[in-house]
């Protein structure tokens, strides 16, 4: 069970099995990822750094996302997390922002949120 104390919940890691990967599907937003990751990334799928931008990451002014697919109308998923077996394909290379999720500022204010989406999330 994880904890932070700037939040009002705890996080059930082994709960993660039960889930559909909802951290990883839903309304189209930003995967950040930093130079830093972009390099390990690249060295993870064993692939050249311009190759992991043409194929996976998208610019955004001096920020950098991983791209997403989209599922169906208002849906969308991380480029690299698969659909059939509902599991990150990246999951020893993700970014940290996949890997402090649900630990958000956004989510201090907004806990429903995080419960309604999230199976792990336990008081």
């Amino acid at each position: 069970m994880l904890e932070h104390k700037d939040f009002p919940y705890k996080f059930d890691e082994n709960a993660c099995a039960s889930c559909e990967g909802n951290c990883c599907i839903g309304e189209s937003g930003y995967i950040w990822i930093t130079v830093d990751e972009i390099e390990k990334l690249s060295q993870h799928l064993n692939l050249s750094v311009d190759k992991l931008f043409e194929s996976y990451l998208i610019k955004y002014g001096y920020r950098f996302s991983i791209k997403e697919k989209q599922l169906s109308q208002n849906n969308y998923a991380c480029i690299f997390f698969d659909i059939d077996i509902k599991r990150c394909t990246i999951y020893e290379a993700r970014p940290s922002q996949c890997k402090t999720f649900p630990f958000w500022d956004y989510f201090k204010t907004n806990i429903q949120e995080v419960k309604d989406e999230c199976p792990a999330i336990r008081d």
